[in-house]
């Protein structure tokens, strides 16, 4: 990495993890951020809980599923601060819950395009200017579900599981280019998808992981890791981060 100032672009910065992942960066010395999700509210959540002391911040709503909207975030990073040194390529949905033959083709459809084809956009959008930098660390957020076989589930299992893929293939592809391409895995975190659950199924899904559930703070250790010098020698890993969820 340069002696310039990091530029850290983050998609789905307006979930639980987007949001706990930008207060992160943000407020990392030296780092300015661009930030992006699909939903305007939820952007503009996340930059109200972004630190006072901190870099500096653009947003853009963008759609992952969509490459014009993923090459314009990187354009906004590139036009706003000149080069782009991580992307954290976040977004991701959740099918609905039910077993694989009463899930229809749009459920497939709309997991696949948004957990794989947006990964795929973010990959598409930054290696462009990583190469030409010949640096660069770009770090696709997969699942523990990706390992693991979760009933009801097969739409997000199998698009992590192709997501942990991607970046195997990807880290092989861009090495001799300077760029890393590493994925997180979590285990089930404390998210607003969990509201309104009665508590014996938070119990059920805590009981499942013998550190118990998690948050998404506790996450956020593994992506500075990839995000910084101290993994340059790291390419093509899922790290998994699940509170030993697959450890049996």
């Amino acid at each position: 990495m340069s002696d310039a100032r990091r530029v850290v672009v983050i998609t789905g910065a307006g979930g639980t993890l987007g949001a706990e992942l930008s207060r992160q960066f943000a407020g990392e010395p030296d780092t300015d951020v661009v930030l992006s999700d699909v939903s305007d509210r939820a952007l503009e959540a996340t930059v109200n809980g972004l630190p006072e002391r901190r870099g500096s911040v653009e947003t853009l709503r963008a759609d992952v599923s969509e490459i014009a909207d993923v090459e314009a975030v990187v354009a906004l990073a590139m036009e706003r601060f000149g080069r782009l040194d991580v992307l954290v390529s976040n977004a991701g949905v959740l099918a609905p819950n039910g077993r694989i033959h009463n899930l229809s083709t749009e459920d497939w459809e709309r997991t696949f395009r948004v957990n794989v084809l947006g990964a795929v956009n973010g990959i598409r959008a930054a290696v462009p200017v990583m190469r030409a930098q010949k640096s660069g660390s770009i770090i696709l957020t997969a699942s523990v579900a990706g390992l693991t076989a979760w009933s009801h589930a097969a739409p997000y299992c199998a698009t992590k599981a192709a997501v942990i893929q991607l970046a195997k293939v990807a880290a092989v592809e861009y090495a001799r280019d300077g760029i890393r391409v590493n994925c997180v895995c979590p285990g089930t975190f404390l998210s607003a998808i969990h509201e309104g659950l009665p508590q014996e199924a938070i119990d059920a899904m805590a009981a499942k992981h013998p550190l118990g559930l998690g948050h998404a703070a506790d996450l956020v250790g593994a992506y500075s890791y990839l995000a910084g010098d101290g993994s340059l020698w790291t390419t093509g890993s899922a790290i998994v981060v699940d509170g030993g969820y697959a450890a049996p």
